[in-house]
């Protein structure tokens, strides 16, 4: 018995990818491909696929918003496909059946269609859809937890396989650099996979203040600003690092100090 299964990425390179390795899969039948969460909706409740191969980020809402809109009665699997590891987290953490995280490998592709079936086959309808209202409960929590007014002390990060959380006040400051964030605390440096826009979101800590696209600093770690030649502005960290204020950041970099 074959498992029907949809993709649903806004990407055109990830959807090719994922169609050709999807098409070399004998248990899998190929019902269609979505490039956003609207399209994704409504082919999810006309052709009632077993499994979704679901991008988490897409332009016009999230993989978590496809998954709250559906009203269908058969809901279907969930292999999450994302760029970030925070997310990833999320969607595992949240009762989906598994990840993958760009760019995987062929093997790993496998290896989550292969649990698939695996669920599928074990799993009465009665089963999935309890799974899949655990993972819907979760993300309203999510959502909940982030509408809180209450600050969070500290920040969670993957780190292998755990989830670690490093507190705000230990943080000094945090660096993109290429596809990885550096997390730079007292006495160590966390690097992990992931985008420091994604990093500054989880964030909710007035003290971490992002004054680059590539610098988030703790201004409680902060030693001196100093005006530099021709209006640009560079912090001094009191562990001696230098940091330039970009143009796009100025503006609120100066708000927050009252500067």
């Amino acid at each position: 018995m074959k498992i029907s299964c949809l993709i649903i990425d806004d990407e055109p390179l990830a959807r090719k990818r994922l169609l050709a390795l999807v098409e070399e899969m004998e248990d899998l039948q190929l019902l269609g491909q979505c490039k956003t969460g609207k399209e994704a909706v409504l082919t999810i409740e006309e052709l009632h696929p077993d499994l979704i191969f679901l991008d988490i980020q897409m332009k016009d809402m999230s993989g978590f918003d496809v998954l709250q809109k559906l009203k269908t009665n058969k809901k279907p699997m969930v292999i999450f496909v994302t760029a970030f590891d925070t997310y990833a987290v999320k969607a595992f953490d949240a009762f989906a059946l598994d990840y993958l995280l760009k760019p995987f490998k062929k093997e790993r592709f496998q290896q989550a269609v292969a649990r698939a079936k695996q669920q599928f086959k074990s799993k009465t309808g009665n089963n999935l859809e309890s799974n899949f209202q655990k993972l819907l409960e979760y993300i309203e929590e999510e959502k909940t937890e982030k509408n809180n007014t209450t600050s969070k002390s500290k920040l969670p990060i993957k780190i292998g396989n755990t989830v670690s959380f490093i507190a705000y006040s230990e943080i000094q400051y945090i660096l993109a650099s290429g596809s990885y964030v550096e997390i730079c605390t007292l006495d160590k440096k966390h690097v992990l996979r992931d985008s420091l826009q994604n990093i500054m979101d989880e964030m909710e800590s007035k003290q971490m203040l992002r004054i680059h696209r590539s610098t988030i600093i703790n201004t409680n770690f902060l030693d001196k600003v100093i005006h530099s030649n021709f209006g640009e502005i560079d912090v001094k960290m009191k562990d001696g690092s230098l940091f330039r204020v970009s143009k796009s950041y100025r503006k609120e970099f100066q708000k927050s100090l009252g500067l």
